[in-house]
């Protein structure tokens, strides 16, 4: 008698591969976790309902479901859970730490998310340089250009990218395109060929020397409010500030109150601290050009996202591998190892 199939867990819905999903009961028993609250999550876990789980499809937006995957509820996992593969390319609503005690591999998004991430984040470099905000507004308000102020271009102005990771090259590809530097700070030096032209700076060379600071790094403890008061003073004065990462990794007070001073002249931000509230100084500032996270908001984007993380689950459980392994987990001993994409 044949085994029976590994089970998978689908958390939430989907909204562009459900034909894929239904695909791989071909070879997998499907269940699913579409609707409902945390007690009842935990209560399935503990109860035998997801025994012989191996691993689930989860999304930023399932958190809402579940609550975060954090080590009380990696702890409640059965032993026969071995991956999470998550759609988003931040993951800050998952324990990996917790992950990786129970020896879970965790899986993300970072390359489907590339291209969609970076256009917007070009739209808001490009929005706050020009001080967009104010003309839109007027404009829809009768005002025609109402209290216009003068903006800048962006050729010649030096962009430092925090976090050169797959969105940041993006970033830099197409900041290229409009005359601009590159200077860029990462834990480590990226290789000549994937700097094309970018120069590695340290920390305090990159607040130093951009005038256009963009952020494309993920949000962990020891990322948090990596920008703050301390930071921004360090900045040039009137220095632009993008974010299309966490909104976490700046204390948004402190950068109202730099918006404020005018010792930053504008920002654009897709990502905010404690989403979906926004600080009411940036709500009032007509230097700040504000989006309410749209940075893989494309159907293209979305349905190449869901793909990903199906294609996870699928390594995962039939080879052993995940292809888009956090770089957490990357070079442990326990961990598996990285199948080609």
């Amino acid at each position: 008698m044949s085994p029976p199939p590994p089970s998978v867990l689908l958390i939430g819905t989907l909204a562009h591969t459900t034909a894929e999903w239904e695909a791989l009961s071909s070879k997998y028993t499907l269940l699913s976790f579409r609707s409902g609250a945390r007690a009842q999550f935990l209560a399935n876990c503990r109860d035998g309902t997801y025994a012989g789980v191996r691993g689930c499809y989860r999304s930023n937006v399932s958190t809402a479901l579940t609550g975060p995957f954090d080590k009380e509820l990696v702890d409640a996992l059965p032993e026969s859970w071995k991956y999470v593969a998550h759609n988003g390319a931040g993951y800050d609503n998952i324990d990996v730490a917790a992950c990786s005690a129970r020896r879970i591999a965790v899986s993300s998004t970072p390359v489907a998310v590339d291209d969609a991430t970076a256009d917007v984040g070009i739209l808001l470099l490009l929005g706050a340089l020009r001080q967009a905000h104010e003309p839109l507004v007027a404009l829809r308000e009768g005002r025609w250009k109402g209290k216009l102020r003068l903006g800048h271009d962006p050729r010649g102005k030096v962009l430092g990218i925090l976090g050169m990771g797959g969105i940041g090259r993006a970033m830099a590809h197409r900041a290229r395109s409009f005359g601009m530097k590159i200077i860029y700070h990462n834990r480590r030096r990226l290789d000549p060929e994937l700097e094309k032209g970018a120069e590695y700076v340290s920390f305090e060379e990159l607040l130093a020397r951009s005038d256009v600071l963009s952020l494309n790094l993920a949000l962990n403890a020891n990322t948090r409010h990596i920008i703050a008061a301390p930071e921004l003073a360090k900045m040039k004065k009137g220095v632009v500030v993008v974010n299309t990462a966490r909104g976490a990794l700046i204390n948004e007070a402190d950068l109202v109150a730099a918006l404020e001073s005018g010792q930053v002249s504008a920002v654009g931000l897709d990502v905010f601290e404690n989403e979906p509230e926004v600080h009411p100084g940036l709500v009032k500032s007509d230097r700040a050009f504000l989006l309410p996270h749209l940075g893989t908001s494309t159907i293209e984007t979305q349905r190449d996202m869901e793909l990903l993380v199906l294609k996870n689950l699928q390594a995962a459980i039939d080879q052993g591998k995940m292809l888009t392994l956090v770089g957490e987990q990357k070079g442990l001993d326990w961990a598996p190892e990285e199948a080609d994409l």
